[in-house]
């Protein structure tokens, strides 16, 4: 699949056209999506808004919007009018969406063609995609594993070649962790920078949309598309709400090297530190830097997002919309539909949730997570004033077999690099940096950047010279 820059150089030639490369993409998915399983829903009426951008181009040229006849996966709890929004789950299966999200308008008054909505894990709780109700998407470099998650799907769409774009929705890191195990790039922006009106709501201040693309350039693209102030969500920011940073030739980045001692696959880490003396080959510093708060933020992570999942679940009570399952009162209508309609990992996040803040334990789990999310955001402002970014492996180790973690521990430690930049609110990227081998193929492994707030610009910047440069 072309790059979305590609795509829009060979549409202007007209050495390519929107219903050609959109046929492609449904003829990939149709081959491919059996076995992988990426997309829930395919839109027929993709060919229909081919067909459109084809007149456009002819008429208009250059004079078009940027993704006019790009084709795009979303993940299927990011609403668009008129389609099913599952949240991979069965408490939602035959709903269909009312309203599109914001990002959807700003995709689509681009020129933006939905080809179909991605697998997740239930309402994005997961690592791995397993925990779908329709279904384990597989990873397309190896199919007999997993892909990450919650994004898996949005992730193994663009790595099987199907679109060069997908919309992801990172909490913990659902959408780097995935771009990691796939092998693409995967963003996250500072919080509030993209809207989060028509995201089915997990964490309500963790919660970030991003995209999943083969190259940097394309991810910043499309989150510039994305991005802006919102009247819908109060959480979005304007773009001046942080100072501006400079770009450089030579930045300076910082590894948490104690952050690395434990639970990183020797393979994984020497990836990590053959791409550390990379940057430096290239003349920028790399320094160490403490932060043993970070070394916590898996623990607090794991009581903030269940708390807000406990929160934001409650609208699923087989009343409102979704199932509804028969019952003998009102409250074991609310019983019944919840538990037929709910899988294992989102019960246990529920009941987590709803534990760490119940009477007797808020202050004893509640508080104290969040005022160690306030240190943590104190200690990364420390740490930025003295480096540019600060980088780690994404995850600490390659994508692992179908069924091989069955306890839900093992997979939460998956996202000890990436939750405390959702705890933290700063922006992250992930692109590949490398491969290891296990069971004689060769899997991808990603590095993420970790910027400051509002650092956006920049870490796509530097991706683009990184990454982007050296493919």
């Amino acid at each position: 699949m072309h790059t979305v820059k590609e795509l829009r150089e060979k549409y202007i030639a007209g050495e390519l056209t929107p219903s050609g490369v959109v046929a492609e993409a449904l003829d990939n998915i149709k081959k491919l999506n059996p076995e992988i399983n990426a997309y829930l829903h395919i839109y027929d009426d993709a060919v229909e808004a081919a067909k459109e951008a084809d007149a456009l181009y002819k008429e208009k040229g250059a004079d078009t919007p940027s993704l006019l006849g790009v084709p795009v996966a979303v993940k299927n709890n990011i609403l668009i009018k008129g389609k099913k929004a599952t949240g991979a789950s069965k408490i939602l299966e035959n709903y269909t969406a009312v309203y599109d999200a914001t990002i959807i308008e700003k995709l689509r008054a681009e020129g933006a063609i939905f080809v179909g909505s991605t697998n997740l894990d239930e309402f994005a709780m997961g690592g791995s995609t397993e925990n779908s109700a329709f279904g384990i998407t597989k990873n397309p470099v190896d199919p007999e594993r997993v892909p990450g998650g919650s994004s898996g799907g949005s992730a193994a769409a663009v790595a099987m070649g199907s679109v060069p774009v997908a919309i992801g929705t990172d909490t913990g890191g659902s959408v780097r962790q995935p771009a990691s195990y796939c092998g693409v790039v995967g963003y996250k922006p500072t919080y509030g920078a993209v809207s989060r009106y028509g995201l089915m709501a997990m964490g309500s201040s963790l919660d970030q949309a991003g995209p999943l693309t083969n190259t940097v350039a394309d991810a910043e693209m499309v989150h510039n598309i994305m991005s802006g102030l919102d009247k819908m969500d109060g959480t979005t920011i304007a773009d001046d709400t942080y100072p501006k940073l400079e770009t450089k030739d030579k930045y300076t980045f910082g590894v948490p090297k104690d952050f690395l001692k434990e639970g990183v696959d020797e393979d994984v880490l020497s990836a990590f530190n053959a791409h550390v003396e990379s940057l430096k080959a290239a003349g920028h510093e790399v320094v160490e830097v403490e932060l043993p708060l970070f070394e916590k933020g898996l623990a607090a992570y794991y009581i903030v997002m269940p708390a807000e999942v406990s929160s934001n679940l409650a609208r699923y009570d087989g009343i409102r919309y979704g199932l509804s399952a028969e019952g003998d009162d009102l409250l074991d209508v609310y019983e019944q539909s919840r538990a037929e309609g709910f899988g294992p990992e989102v019960k246990r996040r529920i009941l987590l949730g709803t534990h760490v803040l119940s009477s007797g334990y808020y202050d004893a789990y509640y508080g104290k997570a969040e005022l160690a999310r306030k240190k943590m955001r104190e200690e990364l402002a420390e740490v930025f004033a003295g480096v540019d970014f600060i980088i780690t492996p994404t995850a600490p180790t390659p994508a692992f077999k179908i069924g091989e973690n069955e306890d839900p521990l093992s997979i939460y430690k998956q996202d000890i690099f990436t939750v405390p930049v959702n705890l933290t609110g700063v922006p992250a990227i992930s692109f590949p940096m490398g491969t290891v081998e296990r069971d004689g193929k060769e899997l991808p492994v990603g590095v993420q950047y970790i910027g400051p707030h509002g650092g956006d610009a920049r870490l796509f910047d530097v991706g683009k010279a990184v990454y982007d440069e050296q493919k």
